[in-house]
């Protein structure tokens, strides 16, 4: 029998790609705990909150009926992220929670959970990757026609339920361009059919940003009002259709994206935002 099925093959994507959505999920919680435990150490609040893991433990298990899944999954999925919790944090889990017996014992007692964080070494290698200024030279040398067929591309997938549905009917005999500033690179979108489409005519309105506050607006990191009231976007031209165009993309519900997108957008954006720390830890902004 052959190992490569081509019915398979597309449920075996998926899973993958639910993988990776798993660890993202288990990277956020894992900042989140830090950030707990040094609020907690900082106010001088108990590092175990035995109360807070029952809760945690129980609630894990009443979501596991209404979806189905076994109690024992559930049991032994969040008995292990409270182990790692406990171990990010300096502390011993409990073996009853399904953290092997001793497996805390190789940790320093008082350790101090910034000293633990993940991001730290890639904080040391993020400030040696070139910031995006550095790389507009070479983006900017890539054919129009190459950079209009990948933004037609992205945006077709991101996009791509709301324009079935003719959402974008506003956009007819309009045009929407995006500017990235630190790239040098700029855009006009204009509707075609059912379909958005690059353009070489003059944009209507302009949406200008960042590259990492474009990323973070897309994948949702940050909403659309609090980057334009901070003046990290910048909106020019026709505001009524600028307005539009944004108030559209908050309303969409972000799950009619595919995963697999919202999993590159989600790290990518992050990816950017830490290394954009990085870079302005050691100076001034770029």
């Amino acid at each position: 029998m052959s190992l490569h099925s081509k019915p398979l093959a597309p449920l075996r994507h998926g899973i993958d790609l639910l993988d990776d959505a798993m660890l993202l999920l288990l990277a956020g919680r894992r900042h989140l705990v830090a950030a707990a435990a040094r609020i907690k150490q900082r106010e001088g609040l108990p590092a175990r909150d035995a109360g807070r893991e029952s809760r945690i433990l129980a609630r894990g298990q009443r979501l596991a009926r209404r979806l189905g899944l076994p109690a024992e999954l559930a049991q032994r999925q969040m008995s292990l992220v409270i182990a790692e919790g406990c171990r990010l944090q300096g502390l011993e889990p409990d073996p009853d929670q399904g953290a092997k017996p001793g497996t805390g014992s190789i940790l320093v007692p008082a350790m101090n959970p910034s000293d633990t964080s993940p991001t730290l070494l890639p904080r040391l290698l993020l400030r040696a990757f070139p910031p995006p200024a550095k790389w507009a030279p070479l983006l900017r040398r890539l054919p129009l026609s190459w950079q209009a067929r990948a933004l037609e591309a992205a945006v077709g997938h991101l996009l791509a339920a709301p324009l079935r549905e003719g959402q974008f009917e506003f956009m007819q005999g309009r045009r929407l361009g995006i500017e990235v500033s630190d790239l040098g690179l700029a855009w006009v979108l204009s509707l075609e059919g059912d379909r958005l489409m690059a353009t070489y005519e003059p944009a209507d309105a302009t949406v200008r940003g960042t590259a990492t506050d474009l990323m973070r607006l897309a994948s949702r990191l940050e909403d659309a009002d609090t980057l334009f009231f901070q003046r990290r976007l910048e909106l020019t031209g026709d505001t009524e259709l600028g307005l539009t165009a944004r108030n559209l993309l908050d309303r969409l519900p972000w799950e009619s994206v595919p995963l697999g997108l919202r999993v590159v957008l989600n790290r990518c954006a992050r990816l950017a935002s830490e290394a954009r720390s990085a870079h302005q830890s050691t100076g001034p902004a770029t």
